[in-house]
């Protein structure tokens, strides 16, 4: 499949929604991350040093290191994985492989950090990350919530 702005081959219409959805939901709780550390640290953050962040420092320079004591540990540990499964999208590669149609079509794949195992990202993958990212959504809002409360 091609589109009028561009001439490379790309992934059908339906897989290149959930890749977007997928990364805007993240980037949706990043900012959220970001919006629950600035509520309590104080004047020791501020939006345009945390927002220059990748995820990955966030979560482990300042989630972890800093705030490990007052930041939920499942609010943590779900946004490691997160981290790691958008890091999975983000650095992933095309192939031409398998399809829902007994054809084949663009997909991306990925490996395992580490290990080299590749993988295809496939849709429910795609839907599972964005069905996590609904659940961290919600504990943040809880998070946020407990925090006005004190």
């Amino acid at each position: 499949m091609s589109e009028f702005y561009t001439r490379q081959s790309l992934p059908d219409e339906d897989y290149r929604n959930l890749i977007g959805t997928a990364i805007s939901v993240f980037n949706s709780n990043n900012a959220f991350i970001i919006e629950n550390i600035l509520r309590i640290s104080g004047d020791q953050h501020n939006w345009w040093e945390l927002i220059d962040r990748t995820s990955g420092n966030i979560l482990h320079k300042v989630m972890e290191e800093q705030y490990g004591d007052i930041i939920p540990q499942n609010i943590i540990k779900l946004f490691s994985k997160l981290v790691d499964q958008r890091d999975r999208i983000i650095h992933s590669f095309q192939i031409t492989g398998p399809g829902p149609n007994p054809r084949n079509e663009q997909l991306l794949a990925t490996k395992v950090k580490g290990s080299g195992e590749q993988f295809i990202i496939t849709r429910n993958y795609l839907i599972e990350f964005i069905q996590l990212n609904d659940e961290l959504s919600d504990l943040l809002y809880v998070f946020r919530d407990q925090l006005d409360d004190n």
